[in-house]
């Protein structure tokens, strides 16, 4: 089984890549962020024809998160419970896993922060706390589980192209790797670093200054698995192919493998 996360950065703008890459890579589990768009504009159609069931979260201009799958989608939980938020970062929704055993599966857009002292980075940090405490209520209903998204945070030095340039700054900064090691110590793993990787492996590159190209990029995309979960993993990859298509989203898609057990 496939799982992937991709933030296509408008799926109106970005329809067609997605419709590609899935056509050419068929994963059974497809996570989008940013859709930029609200719940009436949702292409569920076009995606139907090529075999995915959809859920999504939408929103005008910003923020927006879907699941797409070829299984039916059951139990679909919109937002944080309980968290007061207007902003769409987080649907989720439960199919059979690997083993046929009911798999919760957990598209997240988390919020960028905008620059470190800010109110938005402190909006950031709250949340992370709220999405810390209803992913150790959801474990304890969904021994498998896994969340994929753009985080917006950078785990470590690793996952930073020039980490010196990097230090303090939003994605990096040590509140926010606080957050993100949180839901690890809720028994989540991180199933790219299960596996060894090339060094310099990132997820998203600026548009600006050719960063791409010198693959100036940090990994800030993310597939957390349950402890079970994610003993059944067997690769993490970044694929790189789709951030050097015309007018790509500035993320690439992450996609693990999962096999029954």
């Amino acid at each position: 089984m496939k799982l992937a996360t991709w933030n296509v950065n408008s799926l109106n703008v970005r329809l067609g890549h997605v419709i590609a890459w899935l056509q050419a890579n068929p994963v059974d589990v497809l996570c989008l962020q940013e859709l930029k768009l609200p719940d009436e504009k949702f292409p569920h159609e076009a995606l139907a024809q090529i075999g995915y069931y959809a859920c999504w979260a939408g929103q005008k201009t910003y923020n927006g998160v879907a699941i797409l799958s070829r299984s039916p989608l059951q139990a679909v939980q919109r937002n944080i419970p309980g968290y007061d938020d207007p902003q769409q970062r987080i649907i989720a929704a439960t199919l059979p896993g690997p083993d046929g055993a009911p798999l919760r599966v957990i598209s997240a857009y988390c919020p960028n922060g905008q620059m470190v002292g800010s109110d938005k980075y402190a909006y950031k940090l709250d949340w992370f706390n709220a999405l810390q405490d209803w992913l150790q209520a959801e474990m304890t209903q969904h021994p498998d589980l896994v969340i994929l998204g753009d985080y917006n945070v950078a785990p470590t030095d690793a996952d930073v192209y020039d980490p010196e340039a990097w230090v303090g700054s939003i994605l990096v900064s040590e509140p926010e790797r606080d957050a993100f090691h949180g839901l690890l110590h809720l028994g989540l793993q991180d199933t790219f670093r299960l596996f060894d990787q090339a060094p310099k492996s990132f997820s998203w590159w600026d548009y600006r200054q050719m960063s791409f190209r010198r693959n100036a990029g940090v990994r800030i995309d993310h597939i957390l698995a349950s402890t079970d979960l994610s003993g059944q993993c067997t690769a993490c990859v970044i694929d790189k192919i789709p951030r050097g298509w015309e007018k790509p989203s500035d993320h690439a898609p992450v996609v693990a493998d999962f096999i029954a057990r």
